[in-house]
């Protein structure tokens, strides 16, 4: 079975912390898959509120998540503090991905690798518009 490869930068513009709560713990007694989820909306809303934007006005249109990969790594537990670090790259006329790293803060383990393909999107009209300037230029190294 081929495994799923995300290409992780060398450097993090913006980083995050999360601390594990006792609701994220899953019969296994680790993290919950879903929970990685959650915690890459958490650290992706942290992310666009540095820079100024959010999901709903990123220079003045929506992003809309059109997949998504996480590669699990480790195990995490109760207790347990993440650091995520995100950024932007892989730039198109439409879309963008964010790709987040997740490490434990006690022993530096990374746990997991991830990303998000995001398209930009007009929730007014309902369709797929053009990366904004705003945030493009952000980023320009990476595109």
């Amino acid at each position: 079975m081929a495994r799923v490869k995300i290409n992780i930068p060398e450097e993090f513009p913006f980083f995050t912390q999360i601390n594990i709560r006792i609701a994220d713990i899953n019969y296994g007694n680790h993290l919950a898959n879903h929970v990685y989820l959650e915690f890459m909306q958490e650290a992706r809303m942290q992310f666009f509120m540095h820079y100024g934007f959010s999901e709903k006005n990123l220079g003045g249109k929506g992003v809309i998540m059109g997949d998504t990969a996480i590669v699990f790594k480790h195990e995490c537990f109760y207790g347990d503090a993440l650091t995520i670090a995100v950024t932007a790259v892989a730039f198109g006329s439409k879309s963008f991905d964010l790709i987040y790293r997740f490490t434990r803060l006690n022993d530096s383990e990374i746990v997991c690798e991830a990303k998000t393909g995001m398209v930009c999107f007009d929730y007014d009209k309902k369709e797929t518009v053009e990366v904004p300037e705003a945030f493009r230029k952000l980023f320009a190294e990476a595109i």
